[in-house]
C-alpha cells in the first residue's frame, strides 16, 4: 500500500521533509480549498501567486515521475483540506498520511484531527527548511526575562556561521542597523526589478481568480511575480546584481518614486518555499566576501532572514494560541475605510502606501511598521481588524509571520513580548525617512492646528492616554519628559483634535 503525502500551498520545495523519503508508489496530494482561499480578503495577486505556484510545483513533481493528485478550486470546490483528504483516502486507501508540519496553528489543528477521523496514521514531520527548530527556540527562551530578537539572532549567526570569523562577527559587531537609515534622493537611479512573464498555468489561474474573486481587494493586472523556483532565483539574482549594494544604506527609506527601492522582495518566495533561507543568505555572504557589497548591506539582509524571520516564527509557535487574542491597550476602533481605498484619505503617506499595496500586494517593512502600523497603534485600531488587513493585502502574508509582526512589532498588542517599546512616532519620523510629506496637505511641523499632521497630535494623545501603561518604560523616558512640558491647554487641543479626527474616520 502507498503513502499519501500532503503538500500545502506554502510547502513548494523539492527538499521538504515530507518528500525526502518518497517511495515509487506513494501519491502526492495537493488541493486548492475554499477555506484557505476565503478566510481572509486575500489580495487577488496573492491568490494568483499561491495557486499558480502550486500548479507549477505539481508539474515539477510529475516531471520527476512522482504521482500527483491535484484538485483545482474551480473543478472540485472542496470546503477544506479535510474534505479533500477524505476524497483521496476513499479513492486510493493509503497506508499512512505523511505531511510536513503546517506553518499555521489553525491548519495544524485540522491535521491533528485526521488520525481519529480517518482511523489512519498521520506522520507530521518537522519543517527543517527553517533554521531554528521549535526546540531551538524553546532553549533560547529558558531563564530569560525578555525574548528580544537581538540575542536570538546572535545564536542563529553562531549556528549558521554566517559572517563569522573565528567565532566573532565580521566587521566587529553583530548588528549594523544604525547604518541602514539613509534617505533616498529623488535623483537616485534605481534599476527597476525584473518582471516575470506569466506562463500558461499562471494565465489560467488569473482567469479563475477574476471569475471567483472579482470583489477581493487589489489589482490583478500586470501580474509579474515568480511562480516557480527557477523564476524566483532569476529575481533574486537580479537583486544581488543590481540592488544589494545599496540595500544597507536605504533599507529604512520610503519614497513615492521607488516602490521596491533597493529591497529584494523575496519574502513571498521564502514563505511559499520557492527559495530557501540559508541559500539566499549564503549568496549574500558570498557577495560581501567578493567585495560586491558593504557589511551593512550583507548583515542587514542576513539579519532580516535568519534573525527576524526565524524569531517571528519562534514567537508564533511559542505563544499560540493565546497570542492571537492579546490586546494590551484594549484598542477597539474599527479599521478606517481608507485602508481599502486610498482615495478616502488626504494623508499622503497612507494614501501612497495603500496605493502601492493595492497595485502590488507589497510595501516594505518600514512602511508597514511606521505608516500603517504606526497609524493603527495611535488610532487604537482593534488588533483583530488590523491583523485581518495585513493578512489579506500582502502577497507574502501567512498567519505565522503576519501575527507577531503586527501584534508584536507594529501595534504592541502583546505588551512587549516582541518589542521593547511601542513603535509610536509623529510625522517628524515620516518626514525624515520619506518624501511623502512634500506632497501632503497637512503640516508636519505642528500638532495644534486643524491642518496639523494627524500623526502629530495622535502621537501625543497616545502617550497621554496610555501614560499609566508606558511611563515607566525606559525607552520612552525622553518622550514622557517632553509630554510633561506640554501645558494643560496644549493637551486639551491635542485631545480635541484627536477626538475629532478619530470620529471622522469612524463615520
Amino acid at each position: 500500500m502507498s503513502n499519501l503525502i500532503i503538500i500545502l500551498g506554502d510547502q513548494l520545495s523539492l527538499n521538504i521533509s515530507s518528500l525526502r523519503d518518497i517511495k515509487r508508489d506513494d501519491i502526492v496530494m495537493m488541493a486548492e480549498v475554499n477555506k484557505e482561499a476565503k478566510y481572509a480578503n486575500h489580495h487577488k495577486k496573492k491568490l494568483v501567486l499561491i495557486f499558480s505556484a502550486m500548479r507549477n510545483f505539481a508539474e515539477t513533481l510529475r516531471k520527476k515521475n512522482i504521482s500527483v493528485s491535484y484538485y483545482k478550486l474551480d473543478e472540485f470546490n472542496f470546503i477544506d483540506f479535510t474534505q479533500a483528504v477524505d476524497f483521496q483516502i476513499k479513492k486510493n486507501k493509503p497506508k499512512n498520511i505523511i505531511i510536513t508540519e503546517p506553518s499555521e496553528y489553525r491548519v495544524l489543528q485540522e491535521v491533528k484531527s485526521w488520525n481519529k477521523k480517518f482511523n489512519i496514521v498521520v506522520d507530521v514531520l518537522g519543517d527543517d527548511r527553517f533554521i531554528a527548530s521549535h526546540y531551538d527556540f524553546t532553549e533560547f527562551t529558558k531563564n530569560r526575562k525578555t525574548l528580544l530578537m537581538e540575542f536570538f539572532y546572535r545564536r542563529m549567526r553562531l549556528k549558521t556561521k554566517l559572517l563569522l570569523e573565528n567565532g566573532k562577527p565580521v566587521g566587529g559587531k553583530w548588528n549594523f542597523d544604525s547604518e541602514n537609515r539613509k534617505t533616498i534622493s529623488p535623483k537616485e537611479t534605481i534599476k527597476t526589478p525584473k518582471k516575470i512573464t506569466p506562463n500558461k498555468i499562471t494565465l489560467e489561474v488569473i482567469e479563475m481568480v477574476k471569475k471567483l474573486f472579482n470583489n477581493n481587494f487589489g489589482d490583478i493586472e500586470n501580474f509579474s511575480y515568480a511562480t516557480t523556483a527557477d523564476e524566483a532565483n532569476i529575481l533574486f539574482e537580479d537583486f544581488l546584481e543590481n540592488r544589494l549594494k545599496n540595500f544597507g544604506d536605504y533599507q529604512d527609506s520610503m519614497s513615492e518614486n521607488f516602490v521596491f527601492a533597493f529591497h529584494s522582495n523575496i519574502a513571498l518566495y521564502l514563505n511559499i518555499g520557492l527559495l530557501q533561507p540559508l541559500d539566499v543568505c549564503k549568496a549574500v555572504e558570498k557577495y560581501y566576501y567578493e567585495g560586491k557589497c558593504l557589511i551593512n548591506s550583507a548583515e542587514g539582509f542576513i539579519r532580516q532572514v535568519i534573525g527576524w524571520r526565524e524569531y517571528i516564527r519562534g514567537i508564533y509557535w511559542f505563544k499560540m494560541p493565546e497570542y492571537e487574542n492579546l490586546n494590551f491597550f484594549s484598542a477597539k476602533n474599527k479599521l478606517p475605510d481608507f485602508f481599502w481605498d486610498e482615495n478616502k484619505t488626504q494623508m499622503n503617506c497612507l494614501r501612497q502606501v495603500v496605493k502601492q499595496t493595492r497595485i502590488y500586494g507589497y510595501s516594505h517593512h518600514i512602511q508597514r511598521l511606521m505608516i500603517t502600523g504606526n497609524f493603527s497603534l495611535l488610532a487604537s485600531i482593534d488588533p483583530v481588524e488590523i491583523n485581518h488587513w495585513y493578512l489579506s493585502v500582502y502577497v507574502d502574508a501567512f498567519h505565522w509571520v503576519e501575527l507577531p509582526n503586527t501584534s508584536g512589532m507594529a501595534i504592541y498588542a502583546d505588551g512587549g513580548i516582541v518589542a521593547s517599546k511601542p513603535y509610536a512616532a509623529s510625522g517628524n519620523y515620516i518626514n525624515k525617512m520619506s518624501d511623502f510629506c512634500k506632497n501632503c496637505q497637512y503640516d508636519n511641523k505642528t500638532n495644534n492646528k486643524n491642518n496639523s499632521c494627524p500623526f502629530n497630535y495622535l502621537y501625543w494623545n497616545f502617550l497621554h492616554k496610555n501614560k499609566k501603561l508606558l511611563e515607566n518604560n525606559q525607552r520612552l523616558k525622553f518622550a514622557y519628559s517632553n509630554l510633561k512640558r506640554k501645558t494643560s491647554a496644549e493637551l486639551d487641543v491635542i485631545k480635541k483634535l484627536s477626538s475629532n479626527f478619530l470620529s471622522e474616520i469612524r463615520s
